[in-house]
């Protein structure tokens, strides 16, 4: 995410809750299990019920204490952004959520199920999909083929097999041809990655975190690096997403996050230190002021 202007950081208190949006319980530690078991008995795929809850995620590095005490509901079918300063813990949250790290203490409820100790591979069998800030795609395949490659790494009994049986081909063809068509790259199919302006590389990794046929996905950063002509599709791509998933999004794009967000929580220095619509972010006057400034307003920051 972008860094503050020098002056933005100075103005504005970021160790103080905003007024106008909701603050957010934390929780403690000795609490997280008890809630965590309640989460997952209460999960029923109600609408009030979230599709992913984090109780008192902590994680430390020696002294260093990278997340303290995060708690976060993030409710199914929604697009919930996580924004705050450089260091704020907004992708170390991310690599916990995933699986990436493991947590020092807390617990992360997914779909129902405890996923708090299981590795990154198992959660994205339970439906968890991440696509990362820097652009890893295979160059020398084409973009087909980068999307087979991602829907054959979720299947245990074809990943990374080039002999793949016709029938499962045929399978995947049936997964990959209607993920073509929602990044609008159809007729790029037989193109090589490398060659796609960035705007479509990045269009095609959201595609391959698709491919894994999840119910949340994480994008860190989608539109970084991005030329306007390009932000625009990113922005419909990810609104629609949400009709058919989760979105859990970083993004330094403040106007983009204000107008596809349903919520949006503030970190800083590895606590959450506010959450709520776009509108009590928007709204909050030193927010406006100090963090977000006239790109959200037009304003002087």
């Amino acid at each position: 995410m972008a860094a503050l202007a020098p002056a933005a950081r100075a103005g504005f208190d970021w160790s103080q809750p905003l007024h106008a949006a909701r603050p957010v319980g934390t929780g403690r530690a000795d609490r997280a299990a008890a809630e965590a078991t309640r989460c997952a008995q209460q999960y029923g795929g109600l609408v009030s019920d979230p599709i992913l809850h984090a109780t008192a995620v902590t994680k430390r590095y020696g002294k260093f204490t990278a997340l303290d005490d995060v708690t976060l509901r993030i409710m199914p079918r929604t697009v919930h952004s996580v924004i705050g300063p450089n260091g704020a813990g907004k992708t170390t949250l991310f690599h916990v959520l995933t699986g990436t790290l493991p947590i020092t203490s807390g617990n992360i409820v997914f779909d129902g199920h405890d996923v708090t100790r299981e590795a990154d591979y198992r959660r994205v069998k339970r439906g968890i999909a991440r696509s990362f800030q820097v652009t890893s795609l295979f160059a020398n395949l084409s973009v087909r083929e980068n999307l087979r490659v991602a829907v054959q790494g979720v299947d245990s009994n074809h990943a990374f097999n080039a002999w793949m049986p016709p029938r499962g081909a045929l399978e995947h063809t049936g997964i990959v041809d209607p993920i073509l068509e929602r990044l609008a790259l159809t007729r790029f199919a037989g193109t090589l990655a490398g060659a796609l302006s960035h705007g479509q590389q990045r269009r095609l990794e959201v595609g391959m975190a698709l491919a894994a046929q999840p119910k949340a996905i994480f994008l860190d950063e989608p539109t970084s690096g991005m030329g306007i002509d390009d932000l625009d599709d990113m922005k419909q791509l990810i609104r629609g997403l949400r009709d058919d998933y989760t979105v859990v999004l970083i993004e330094h794009n403040m106007g983009i996050v204000m107008d596809i967000s349903d919520t949006i929580t503030v970190m800083q220095q590895g606590r959450v230190l506010v959450e709520g619509r776009p509108d009590d972010i928007r709204g909050d006057e030193r927010v406006r002021r100090a963090y977000l400034g006239n790109m959200i307003t037009g304003g002087r920051a």
